[in-house]
């Protein structure tokens, strides 16, 4: 069952995230009252080693102690088993941020909770809603929507120039939100740094303090926008390494200093041991196998077969393993 809360828990300010399972019991959705009733809904810790949501959500709420939030907010607090122990999820979790409604596996028991925390959100007529998170590589700060309109993209812009559009993986926040409110998925760095922190927590002040959406639409000299058309995925029998380590597939050391850059084709990045076909599972918007289509690999060595822009590949072994290695993106003009 979900876990509401209509005030402030002792501690909750100060807490850090592995204290969060003890002090909270579980996944909890917290509604604090605001001038405007229509709240802001926030997600942070779907994933449990991603803080920056927390943090920044205790530096907004430490600063309206003493005062009245413009808006009402409404804020659902997530893993916080996975961030007891500082990781993204629990080996026999599911993934908090693949099932949301829409997902490919209704049946995990928390996804009824996924499906309880919308229904309730829809009952508040939410204004707008953001999902924080962090990554493990090398990228800038970033927001992600999953629909092409102008509000979408006003929400987004507000947070940062740099906007990703994307369809896949289902089941995460953003896409079921984006069915009820504004919707978008802030990308803050890496969790240690105090900056993502900051500039989550003045987007979250500045989206309290809006009445509407502005009606004009978003000039296209102020977002660069981009379309995530495929994941890219290490096969669970293929071992790999980075660097000079010997493996099926040795990817270069640097592989994450390449995400939002864009690389021309035959940009070297790996080599294959011999004998291994398709070292990389590529999958498009419909879920189809394109790894012939963006990648070659020749006399054991993996290029991309046309150009592209990476995000989010990342160093970390078990993020592969339970997510994947990073997604592709090609440049798209909003209309």
């Amino acid at each position: 069952m979900l876990k509401e809360l209509y005030a402030m828990p002792d501690g909750l300010l100060d807490a850090g995230a592995e204290q969060l399972e003890q002090l909270l019991d579980g996944p909890t959705l917290l509604h604090l009252p605001g001038r405007q009733p229509e709240p802001l809904f926030v997600t942070v810790l779907l994933h449990g080693n991603e803080t920056t949501g927390l943090h920044a959500l205790q530096m907004l709420l430490n600063d309206y102690r003493d005062s009245v939030l413009p808006r009402s907010l409404s804020v659902f607090i997530g893993n916080v088993s996975a961030a007891r122990l500082g990781q993204r999820r629990l080996d026999e979790q599911a993934d908090f941020n693949r099932i949301w409604p829409g997902t490919t596996t209704p049946e995990v028991p928390e996804a009824a909770m996924m499906q309880q925390v919308e229904d309730r959100m829809r009952e508040l007529a939410a204004f707008a809603s953001i999902d924080i998170h962090n990554n493990t590589g090398i990228n800038p700060h970033y927001a992600c929507i999953n629909r092409v309109d102008n509000r979408s993209l006003q929400l987004a812009a507000l947070f940062s120039r740099t906007v990703v559009y994307f369809t896949r993986p289902l089941g995460v926040q953003s896409m079921a939100m984006s069915a009820l409110c504004p919707a978008v998925t802030i990308e803050c760095g890496k969790p240690d740094q105090e900056y993502g922190a900051r500039h989550a927590r003045d987007f979250l002040d500045a989206v309290l303090r809006l009445r509407e959406f502005p009606q004009h639409a978003v000039a296209s000299h102020d977002v660069d926008l981009y379309h995530t058309v495929a994941s890219v995925h290490v096969p669970e029998a293929l071992g790999f390494s980075f660097g000079d380590e010997a493996a099926d597939l040795q990817l270069v050391a640097n592989l994450d200093h390449l995400n939002f850059r864009e690389l021309p084709a035959g940009t070297l990045l790996g080599r294959v041991r011999a004998g291994v076909v398709m070292p990389l599972e590529v999958r498009d918007e419909n879920d189809q196998s394109v790894f012939e289509h963006y990648f070659t690999v020749a006399d054991g060595v993996l290029r991309n077969a046309r150009a592209f822009m990476p995000s989010m590949f990342t160093l970390d072994a078990r993020i592969i393993r339970q997510d994947c290695l990073g997604y592709l993106m090609e440049r798209l003009l909003p209309e």
